[in-house]
């Protein structure tokens, strides 16, 4: 409710609200939402609700069209304007385009604010004013304009009742979000609390803890040296112009905040990337990966997506992702890597398994990472840079603690072969309790000949 555009421009008006959400899974105009990103949604949701009951309101929730729903509300109800906030991609900008011409039609006036972005994906230009691809530059030209200070909560909203038989057909089954039989969020119960008071909590306890070390702290898996905001500025929790005023307070030219703003800067990139470049989710954005062969391996996909690879710090990963809904941004670079290098599968399965299984699942920042680590974007990582997990892990989990955590099979070992289990001795393994294929499987793959196969077709295109 704080930092609100739409919200804030609504009670301006002097008028009673209703506050309504539209999950719209019969025209999504990209992808339905995952199965955690539900689960988030869930818990949002009711945040929400009880907010405005505070302030002796309530939140209106349906399940259907948005095209057809929402001007139906408007009809029934007689509503005088409606306000939403603007969405980036071009298939969701001719969907409200299309509420917005049925609403006037009917005499709603519509108003629409830009209130998930930083500033107006339009408002910057390169001097030929064309639009920016690479994430330096774009930072560089987005400092110099003015990032509108966020908003306060409104003081006081007064609110339209809807009765119950009004789309009483459309109303959505919250609890339909959850998981029922088998209940797999059991983890994520455990690792969050949503809602908005815990997206402020976490921010300021990150300022407060973490911001100065995050320079190192935000590669080291083991460590909490990230601000775990993600999932709250995915779901609107909390606002990027929040956090940008909140590390200009701090000091934004030390450099744990400086460095902190630029990830900011990056997920802003992203989102300006989806408004230019509506293919982003769903191709190469560099058209030379276009003849690139990628591997159909049905059996490596499902052992990277259960963190049974063979390959510790990636199993770790994968399998903190599956039981807490989250995972470590370092330990995402060295999975992705190693999904679209060493196995050489198409970025898109990962960008799929992430999206549905990922708290902070954003589609913008999901399809940018993994053309990134793919080295198929117009801003990535060169294809021939191959994330080693051995080193990776060497260096960013020295004392092996984020692998013994969620590979408890391998929590006996230590040094060598921790990182690399099948490069040590049989009696070794034994005295760990580890037999390798029986209770912790062998490589996948041969992290050389992985990557050899992975330079080959990139010599290729």
């Amino acid at each position: 409710m704080a930092d609100h555009p739409a919200l804030h421009e609504a009670a301006a008006s002097g008028r009673p609200l209703i506050c309504l959400y539209i999950l719209d899974d019969v025209t999504p105009p990209l992808h339905p939402l995952g199965a955690a990103a539900r689960w988030w949604l869930h818990g949002a949701l009711a945040d929400l609700r009880r907010n405005l009951e505070k302030q002796g309101g309530t939140l209106l929730t349906l399940s259907g069209s948005a095209e057809k729903l929402l001007p139906q509300l408007a009809k029934q109800t007689d509503a005088a304007s409606v306000h939403w906030h603007h969405r980036l991609h071009e298939r969701e900008r001719a969907l409200d385009d299309r509420i917005r011409q049925a609403l006037e039609e009917q005499g709603s006036e519509v108003h629409a604010q830009w209130g998930t972005v930083l500033v107006d994906p339009e408002s910057v230009q390169t001097k030929q004013g064309g639009f920016y691809k690479v994430c330096g530059s774009f930072w560089k030209a987005l400092q110099t304009h003015a990032v509108s200070e966020p908003l306060e909560t409104p003081s006081r909203l007064s609110f339209h009742a809807v009765p119950d038989s009004v789309l009483s057909d459309a109303r959505l089954n919250e609890g339909s979000l959850c998981p029922q039989a088998p209940d797999w969020a059991v983890g994520f119960r455990k690792a969050w609390e949503t809602g908005e008071a815990e997206g402020q909590e976490h921010l300021e306890d990150f300022l407060k803890n973490s911001v100065a070390g995050y320079p190192k702290g935000r590669d080291r898996v083991a460590e909490e040296g990230t601000s775990r905001l993600s999932p709250y500025l995915a779901s609107g929790a909390v606002s990027p112009r929040q956090v940008w005023a909140s590390l200009q307070k701090h000091g934004a030219h030390t450099e744990g905040p400086r460095i902190f703003l630029s990830e900011l800067g990056w997920r802003e990139f992203a989102r300006y990337t989806l408004y230019h470049l509506p293919k982003l989710p769903f191709e190469n954005l560099n058209p030379k990966f276009s003849g690139m062969q990628w591997r159909k391996s049905l059996a490596d996909l499902k052992a990277w997506q259960r963190g049974q690879t063979g390959v510790p710090i990636v199993d770790a990963g994968m399998r903190q992702l599956w039981q807490t809904g989250w995972m470590h941004n370092r330990a995402r670079m060295i999975v992705g890597s190693f999904l679209t290098k060493h196995l050489l599968i198409d970025w898109k399965e990962g960008e799929a398994w992430f999206r549905d299984t990922l708290v902070d699942a954003d589609f913008a920042n999901n399809a940018m990472n993994w053309q990134w680590v793919a080295g198929t974007g117009i801003e990535a990582t060169p294809f021939f840079r191959v994330f080693n997990p051995t080193r990776q892990a060497e260096k960013f989990d020295p004392d092996g603690d984020y692998i013994r955590q969620w590979v408890p099979e391998l929590r006996r070992l230590s040094g060598k072969a921790l990182f690399e289990p099948w490069a040590t001795g049989d009696e070794d393994l034994r005295r760990g309790g580890v037999v390798l294929g029986r209770n912790y499987p062998r490589p996948i793959v041969d992290l050389k000949d992985g990557r050899d196969r992975a330079l080959q077709a990139f010599r290729t295109l």
